[in-house]
């Protein structure tokens, strides 16, 4: 038998941790952690408006493999004592090549919403954007966060003079860019929404009923707070393709570009150009910088696929404009990986909602450490020091 002595130094046992949330949130070793954690703890509607996409989900599918076929190509012998992942966003420092992409109805996710987002944005130093259809207004989340990179997405409205509300609403309350999204002229076909019957705010069914039953804390915390507020309207009562069809502008073209660009003083970023044509066609028209974007998967099924498309569009326009890249993000190895193919930033969305619908703020802040770590640890393992070292000779695409 082992002894008394033999045993003592194995024997360490972990010191409770007090609080749940974060006792929950500290076994998550990956954001895929954080998904599964978050699946447990929100309706299933909710759950699956944020992590389905559109059609049969194959652009969301193919988004991901595209980031498992990248291969690095390290150098040894590096001096990675001290690696920093800051590069610059807009002329600014921005703490990681990352930021908060919009997002609607965040607040669904977690009745802190945006504000718990803005909060991270603010202390971690990277951008956040309020989305159109976020559930807190522009000036709220200002207030919360008056020291965070605000950025606002605007969908392009049938009413034009409520567009040019938005707009200079975000002006006044000192958003630094507007992200003009462009590749929803319609609702994409979300078959998990229609299928769970999802609509804003969820309506309680036998079916919904039900599911609370499972997660009565989650509809306590929708019930007993203010009800949910838009960025841009007071209310609404339907599904989410019955307000992307009834709002939005499905006859824009790349002239609403060149006015937005008259009229708003600070940076234009373009979301959703999917191709080298449109790429260029938006920086002619003064775009600031384009995402590649097949909106997560959430539109046209069968897109591209962001990743593969980013090396031509950097070729294209990238010393005009800045480029960032969007969908299939979930480790701070694929942002590393993008930013050596071009970007000079990712934008990040269903990645930090598992997070708040996980843990609120906390799961948003730790979905930012893990990332943070992935990546120093990535560019260590690399053997680059600094995002600038992050050059195309370090990555490929296997077939």
């Amino acid at each position: 038998m082992p002894r008394w002595s033999e045993l003592r130094e194995l024997i360490r046992p972990r010191r409770p941790v007090g609080n749940a949330t974060e006792r929950r949130l500290a076994g998550a070793a990956t954001v895929g952690d954080l998904r599964e954690i978050a699946r447990r703890r929100v309706p299933r509607a909710v759950f699956d408006y944020t992590d389905g996409a559109a059609g049969e989900e194959i652009s969301l599918r193919r988004s991901r493999e595209a980031f498992r076929r990248v291969e690095f190509r390290p150098s040894v012998l590096r001096d990675v004592s001290a690696v920093d992942p800051s590069t610059t966003v807009l002329g600014a420092r921005s703490a990681l090549p990352l930021a908060f992409a919009p997002t609607g109805f965040t607040r669904l996710m977690h009745v802190e919403g945006e504000l718990a987002v803005g909060r991270v944005a603010e202390r971690v130093g990277i951008p956040h954007a309020l989305s159109t259809m976020g559930t807190t207004s522009l000036e709220a989340l200002a207030a919360e966060a008056p020291g965070a990179r605000r950025w606002f997405q605007l969908y392009l409205w049938r009413d034009r003079e409520a567009s040019a509300a938005l707009v200079e609403r975000a002006r006044a309350a000192g958003y630094e860019a507007l992200v003009l999204t462009v590749d929803t002229p319609v609702a994409g076909p979300r078959l998990r929404d229609v299928r769970n019957g999802f609509t804003i705010p969820p309506a309680l069914t036998l079916r919904t009923m039900a599911n609370a039953a499972r997660h009565p804390q989650w509809w306590v915390d929708l019930l007993t707070t203010e009800p949910l507020e838009f960025a841009s309207l007071r209310a609404w009562k339907g599904t989410v393709a019955e307000l992307v069809d009834r709002v939005f502008e499905p006859a824009a073209t790349i002239a609403d570009v060149r006015a937005l660009r008259e009229t708003w003083p600070g940076a234009l970023i373009v979301k959703g150009v999917q191709g080298v044509d449109d790429a260029r066609a938006v920086v002619d028209a003064g775009a600031d910088a384009v995402v590649v974007s097949n909106h997560g998967g959430r539109q046209l099924d069968r897109a591209p696929t962001p990743l593969e498309q980013l090396p031509a569009v950097v070729q294209a326009v990238g010393d005009r404009a800045e480029v960032y890249l969007d969908g299939g993000i979930l480790d701070g190895a694929d942002v590393v990986a993008a930013v050596a193919f071009g970007a000079r930033g990712c934008l990040i969305g269903r990645a930090y909602l598992y997070g708040l619908m996980a843990g609120g703020e906390r799961g948003v802040q730790r979905v930012v450490d893990l990332m943070t770590r992935e990546m120093t640890r990535t560019m260590q393992l690399l053997g680059v020091a600094s995002v600038a070292e992050l050059t195309p000779d370090r990555v490929r695409l296997r077939a």
